[in-house]
């Protein structure tokens, strides 16, 4: 079986495409090589990181990267995870561009302090994502 390729494209890829490729592997490894990139590299969220291995996903040796970092891929599906990635989304012959938005976990956090507070912020955001790559194919 030909496995298709699916790329998360997000902003900065440091914490929602990050959080939705890995859970991706985990369910649909199988049948896609999953990737994930940036319109920017912010650089790995470490709270990101963090939740997704409270549910069992390692990304810790996930790095940011950025779209021109995956030469040569053709992608069979490329899916914004926010809208700033969906308003520049760059062209993709033959792919299908899916938006699934989802909150962004630093920005909505960015005047909180409390680090309990700020994680609960992120879970309600990874469970977002979790519960949409779970019924992936509903969105394909």
């Amino acid at each position: 079986m030909n496995k298709k390729n699916i790329m998360f494209l997000c902003t900065g890829n440091s914490c929602r495409s990050q959080m939705a490729e890995g859970l991706c592997r985990q369910y649909w490894g199988e049948e896609f090589n999953v990737y994930s990139a940036g319109t920017k590299k912010h650089g790995m969220n470490t709270r990101a990181i963090k939740v997704m291995q409270e549910i069992g996903v390692d990304i810790s040796t996930h790095y940011s990267k950025v779209v021109d970092e995956l030469p040569g891929i053709k992608f069979d599906y490329v899916v914004t995870v926010c809208d700033a990635a969906k308003e520049t989304c760059p062209y993709y012959p033959g792919g299908k561009i899916i938006h699934l938005g989802f909150q962004d976990p630093p920005a909505l956090t960015k005047d909180m302090t409390n680090e309990d507070d700020i994680l609960k912020v992120y879970r309600k955001v990874r469970d977002e994502i979790h519960e949409t790559i779970r019924n992936l194919k509903d969105y394909l």
